[in-house]
């Protein structure tokens, strides 16, 4: 079997994944399916020798040819002011749209429409597949903060279609105000029960080297980690977001971004780094 064919192999058993981004992404079948053959064929000339994590290069790349066709298609809607015609009936495909309609409701299809390239793309990436904000600001071009701000304007119009978005930032304030608290008293169990079984809680490169793991997976790792710590964070606003903060001084020298669906902590992020520090709008509560 030729090294092509070995590619090709792998490249298949990825293109799940590849397509399901790409139609969350674009909100079209056949432009997902357009977007994957783009990727196999920039994969197919490109040397990957020294790619070790393939799946992970594969998802950037589909990502940027989404966020390419994502850019042309909002300036095709300026240059004339209209939303584009819906597909012609010979390049629709009504079984994977119905798919991808039942997956996401057809409330949050419209919605995503609505988004800028750049929140549309930070939302399905990190809210949608739990892509870390440094790997997306690689592909928009951006800081990470500003991915994050990206993915905290887009979430918030997002949440806006249903129940208010005060409503659901004052729901997140409560899950990591309790996680607070569970920290600092060291209840491991409280802290369970506000985790995500798939939790995982992400340190950048300035958090590591004051002595964070980079990356810790599973809620019973990430309960470990905070019981009976966190005296001295406070509760914060990051982005507009419920977090945590460690200000000594008043000065922000860590935060801590979480992400909370449906009541649980599905991700934290530990920054550090003075620039994505300085880069966030950061509203310091107490407590």
């Amino acid at each position: 079997m030729s090294d092509l064919d070995q590619l090709a192999r792998r490249f298949e058993t990825d293109r799940p994944h590849l397509r399901a981004v790409a139609q969350r992404m674009l909100g079209s079948a056949g432009e997902a399916d357009d977007a994957v053959q783009e990727a196999w064929l920039r994969l197919s000339r490109s040397d990957t020798s020294d790619v070790g994590n393939l799946t992970g290069w594969l998802t950037t790349v589909v990502s940027r040819v989404c966020l390419d066709m994502l850019r042309s298609r909002a300036a095709r809607r300026e240059d004339s002011k209209e939303v584009p015609e819906a597909p012609a009936a010979e390049d629709a495909h009504p079984e994977s749209e119905a798919l991808l309609a039942d997956a996401m409701g057809p409330a949050l299809l419209v919605v995503l429409d609505t988004l800028a390239p750049g929140e549309r793309l930070a939302f399905v990436l990190h809210d949608m597949f739990a892509v870390p904000f440094p790997q997306i600001a690689e592909i928009a071009g951006c800081s990470p903060a500003a991915a994050r701000q990206l993915a905290s304007r887009a979430r918030r119009k997002v949440q806006g279609q249903g129940r208010s978005a005060e409503e659901d930032r004052a729901r997140s304030r409560t899950v990591v105000e309790a996680f607070l608290a569970a920290s600092r008293g060291g209840d491991f169990a409280a802290l369970l029960a506000l985790l995500d079984p798939e939790v995982e809680l992400r340190a950048d490169a300035a958090a590591v080297r004051y002595g964070a793991s980079s990356l810790l997976r599973g809620a019973a790792e990430v309960a470990e980690t905070f019981s009976g710590r966190a005296q001295r964070a406070e509760t914060a606003l990051l982005d507009g977001e419920a977090g945590l903060v460690w200000a000594p001084g008043g000065t922000v020298r860590v935060a801590f971004a979480f992400t909370v669906v449906d009541g649980r902590i599905t991700g934290i992020e530990q920054i550090a780094d003075p620039a994505d520090l300085g880069g966030m709008e950061v509203s310091v509560l107490g407590g």
